[in-house]
């Protein structure tokens, strides 16, 4: 069952009674954590004005692999569709190019760790636009993919793969974990003169990772 299905269901009587349910922030299908849903068209309607606003603050956290030099870095780089621009097997796929769509990420490094797989970095990431697939792509761009990431990881066609056999032995060699390792963690916002915040932990699978050097998010 779908997100939309189950909130149409969990909110049957304020939409029977004139309500609507509309989800303001959408996360990719292997994304875990926060999301935000309106239950009126009102509420919805001011929602989305602070986002073009870039006053609703969103935040991620990414497991990505290798260590960035930096503790704290931006990535300014337009995107667009692949497919657009050249051949891609996979439609969805984004791709850096200067005639794309102006973006912009800052991240921070939370934590860098080892283990048996090699080295690794907890980002706290930052998206200051709202583009398809922006941190996936931006993190990739710096050279440092998101552990898991099917698309922009070590090899597109793991993409493919995981959708023509299901997840395998030898994708688990390549992607180590099942799902991309990008976290919603937090969303704020203020409606008038009322301020909002909502915070979500680190997955249980993401959090093992980066055991024994972290043991919980800071």
């Amino acid at each position: 069952m779908t997100l939309w299905h189950q909130l149409t269901r969990l909110l049957a009587f304020e939409i029977a009674n004139g309500g609507q349910v509309s989800v303001i922030t959408r996360l990719d299908r292997e994304t875990s954590g926060l999301v935000l849903v309106a239950k009126t068209h009102h509420s919805a309607r001011d929602l989305h004005t602070l986002i073009e606003r870039q006053q609703l603050t969103k935040h991620y956290l990414a497991i990505v692999w290798g260590w960035p030099p930096d503790n704290e870095f931006e990535v300014d780089q337009p995107l667009l569709r692949q497919g657009t621009i050249a051949p891609s097997k996979i439609w969805l796929k984004q791709t850096v190019d200067p005639s794309g769509y102006p973006s912009r990420t800052e991240f921070r490094i939370k934590n860098r760790f080892e283990n048996e797989h090699g080295k690794f970095a907890l980002l706290e990431c930052e998206p200051l636009t709202g583009r398809t697939h922006q941190i996936r792509v931006h993190l990739a761009f710096s050279g440092h993919p998101i552990v898991g990431d099917k698309i922009y990881g070590p090899d597109e066609n793991c993409y493919l793969e995981f959708i023509e056999t299901g997840w395998t032995p030898a994708l688990a060699a390549q992607l180590l974990i099942d799902h991309q390792a990008l976290h919603a963690s937090s969303l704020a916002f203020t409606v008038g003169t009322e301020e909002f915040s909502f915070s979500s932990p680190l997955p249980d699978d993401l959090r093992a990772f980066c055991e024994p050097e972290i043991k919980a998010e800071e």
